[in-house]
C-alpha cells in the first residue's frame, strides 16, 4: 500500500507535533513544511521534505493526499479553503476558528468542496477516553447527574511572546485549553444548552483572561463543573496527568476529570468505575474497578484515522459541525463571563456593644 502523502502547514510546537507524528507512523510520509517564517524552511532541509511560503505555492507544486492544518486561529479559514478547494482533505487543529462565522464559512466549504473536514480535538482517539465513553454508552454511570474538570497548567512567561496568545478573541485558556474539556463533555454527554460563567485575569494582568470557570447545563440531563487557569500551579489537568504528549509534558498519577451518575462515578484519566455491591447509599463502602484500554498514542490513532477519512473509508469524528458546535459553547461562555455576573455576599459581623465573656 503506498504511503500517504501528507503537507504541514504551520512549522510552530502543535506543528512540529504533527511532523514527528507522521514520520514515526507506518503508511503516512511527511511530504512538504508550508511556513512563511524562516523556522519552516529550516524544519523542511531537517526533514529532507519541500518547503514553501504559503499553500498557493504548494498547491499544484507537488502531489499530496491530505494536508494537516497547525497555524493561527485568524488564518484557518483562509488556509482550510484553498486547500479543499484544491481537493486536498484537511486536518484543522482546533479551534475550527475565532469565531462562529468563520466557522460556518468552513462548514459551508466542506459541503460546496465535497472534501473532508477533521477537526483536531485529538483526546477523542484517546483509548482512554474511548473506554470511558464506551462504558458511558453502556450505561456503567447511569444517567449523568453531575461532572467536574480541573485545569491547572502554569505557563512559562516565554509562551506569551507571541502577541496573538495575549490578544483577546485569540488567546486565553478559555479558547486554547478549555475548549479541549468542552469537547471531551460534549463527546461524553452530548449537547450544552446553558452556560454560566466568571473569567478574571487578575494574575498575569493580560487582556485575556488567566483563570475562569464554568458551569454547563446538557441537553439530555446533567451538568459540569470547569475550572481552568494557565498561571496555577498544580499537575490536576489532563496534560499533565494523561501521559498523552510526553515530549512536551510530564506525567502525574493524578485524576483531572470526575464524572458521577446515578448508577457510578468515572475518575479520568485512571479510568476508576466506583460503585455500589448493594444498596446506592452513602452509608456503604464505594466499590473501586478500572476499565481496561489498549494504550496508543492519541495522535498517531487521529492520523490513522484521517488516514482512513482520506481513503473515503471513514467519515471524521470530529466533523466541522462538531467544532462548531465546541465553539458555539465557547462563545457563550465568553459572553457570559464579560458580563461578570457577580453577586455579592452580605457581610455579616459581630452585633455592636457585645460584651466579652470573662
Amino acid at each position: 500500500m503506498a504511503e500517504k502523502r501528507i503537507a504541514v502547514v504551520g512549522a510552530g510546537i502543535i506543528g512540529k507535533t504533527h511532523m514527528a507524528t507522521i514520520e514515526r507512523t507506518d503508511g503516512f510520509r511527511l511530504a512538504a513544511i508550508v511556513d512563511p517564517m524562516s523556522q519552516g524552511a529550516e524544519l523542511a532541509r531537517e526533514h529532507s521534505v519541500s518547503s514553501f511560503a504559503n499553500v498557493h505555492d504548494m498547491i499544484g507544486s507537488i502531489g499530496i493526499d491530505g494536508a494537516i492544518v497547525a497555524t493561527p486561529n485568524e488564518t484557518h479559514v483562509e488556509i482550510s479553503t484553498a486547500l479543499m478547494e484544491a481537493g486536498i482533505p484537511v486536518l484543522l487543529e482546533k479551534p475550527i476558528a475565532n469565531t462562529l462565522a468563520e466557522a460556518r464559512i468552513l462548514l459551508e466549504t466542506c459541503l460546496r468542496t465535497r472534501q473532508p473536514l477533521l477537526v483536531g480535538h485529538h483526546r477523542r482517539h484517546n483509548p482512554i477516553v474511548k473506554a470511558a465513553k464506551q462504558a458511558i454508552e453502556e450505561g456503567a454511570i447511569g444517567n449523568l447527574v453531575t461532572a467536574s474538570v480541573v485545569s491547572s497548567l502554569m505557563k512559562p512567561a516565554e509562551y506569551f511572546g507571541p502577541a496573538w496568545r495575549r490578544r483577546p478573541g485569540v488567546g486565553g485558556p478559555l479558547l486554547i485549553n478549555m475548549i479541549h474539556e468542552i469537547d471531551l463533555m460534549r463527546h461524553f454527554f452530548g449537547d450544552v444548552v446553558a452556560v454560566a460563567a466568571l473569567a478574571s485575569n487578575a494574575i498575569r494582568g493580560f487582556e485575556v483572561e488567566d483563570t475562569a470557570s464554568v458551569i454547563l447545563k446538557f441537553e439530555r440531563a446533567g451538568m459540569a463543573t470547569l475550572t481552568v487557569s494557565d498561571a496555577a500551579v498544580g499537575p490536576w489537568a489532563w496534560d499533565l496527568s494523561s501521559g498523552e504528549n510526553l515530549e512536551r509534558f510530564p506525567a502525574h498519577k493524578v485524576q483531572s476529570h470526575f464524572l458521577c451518575g446515578t448508577e457510578a462515578g468515572l475518575s479520568l484519566p485512571d479510568l476508576s468505575l466506583w460503585s455500589h455491591k448493594g444498596e446506592k447509599s452513602w452509608n456503604f463502602e464505594l466499590e473501586r474497578r478500572t476499565l481496561p484500554f489498549t494504550e496508543a498514542d492519541a495522535y498517531e490513532e487521529q492520523l490513522l484515522h484521517f488516514g482512513e477519512v482520506i481513503a473515503g473509508r471513514a467519515t471524521p469524528l470530529v466533523s466541522g459541525l462538531e467544532a462548531a458546535k465546541d465553539l458555539a459553547t465557547i462563545s457563550a461562555i465568553r459572553e457570559a463571563a464579560s458580563i461578570q455576573a457577580w453577586r455579592n455576599v452580605e457581610p455579616v459581623q459581630e452585633p455592636a456593644g457585645r460584651e466579652e465573656r470573662t
